[in-house]
């Protein structure tokens, strides 16, 4: 039993490397803001749902807003303001951790009519949000939508909820460096530990995987983390892993 469950989670292992892999180098081809919204049709293929949405909140710019969502609906939804009401977006400001939309509350008629329209205008039953935040205050929001049984739906976030969380960071670092291009940024300086110690967990590795394959503690693999994590000022691991293969200082 112990054997097969090593298989199983090597064989979790590559695919989890194999679909990085191929969302980084697509990725690594957009270039534009324009590039990125073909991005998430790409993505939304890619990962087999029916959509994906992508909305950054920045302290000094005005939201920016892709998705894959139908025009009709993405201008109903501005129209009428639902922003003020769609505990998605509230819930965005409160929680550090991803959130599938039938844990909030829709008990307010407004917000129940609003998602029964979202429904009808092709959403999807089923939604997952992860919230994003970045060092300088930055927050955003990456969500997909499928339309599929509730059994289904939480095998599929189970299966897919590593890959998602470093697909969600990797887009946003992405997205403020199109948005950023060609003011100075400084490239921080990690040591080998460091770099490790992310690389590891950005193929999947848990903690205690990764501290077993660099042959040190898991309280000493926390010190590395920790460091690189303040050295690349991210708010959290996996935005550490992200901000550091987007800088190449790491290779997932």
């Amino acid at each position: 039993m112990k054997w097969r469950h090593k298989l199983g989670e090597k064989h979790l292992l590559d695919t989890v490397q194999i679909k990085l892999e191929a969302y980084c180098d697509r990725l690594a081809l957009c270039e534009t803001l324009e590039d990125l919204h073909d991005f998430l049709d790409w993505l939304k293929a890619f990962l087999e749902v029916e959509h994906v949405a992508y909305h950054a909140i920045s302290r000094n710019k005005n939201p920016l807003i892709m998705v894959t969502y139908s025009p009709e609906w993405s201008d109903y939804y501005m129209d009428e303001e639902f922003h003020k009401i769609d505990p998605v977006v509230q819930n965005a400001f409160m929680r550090f951790q991803p959130y599938d939309w039938k844990s909030l509350s829709w008990t307010t008629k407004a917000a129940r009519g609003m998602l029964a329209e979202a429904i009808d205008g092709g959403v999807g039953d089923q939604g997952l949000s992860v919230p994003i935040r970045g060092p300088s205050g930055d927050l955003a929001l990456f969500t997909i939508n499928h339309r599929t049984s509730d059994l289904e739906w939480l095998r599929f976030c189970e299966s897919h909820m590593h890959v998602l969380l470093l697909i969600a960071h990797y887009l946003h670092q992405k997205t403020r460096a199109i948005e950023h291009y060609g003011e100075v940024q400084s490239t921080p300086s990690l040591s080998p530990r460091e770099r490790d110690a992310l690389t590891y967990l950005g193929a999947g590795r848990n903690r205690g995987q990764a501290a077993q394959q660099l042959a040190i503690s898991e309280h000493t693999l926390r010190v590395y983390i920790e460091s690189a994590r303040y050295k690349l000022g991210a708010a959290n691991t996996v935005s550490a892993v992200a901000r550091a293969a987007s800088m190449g200082l790491i290779q997932i």
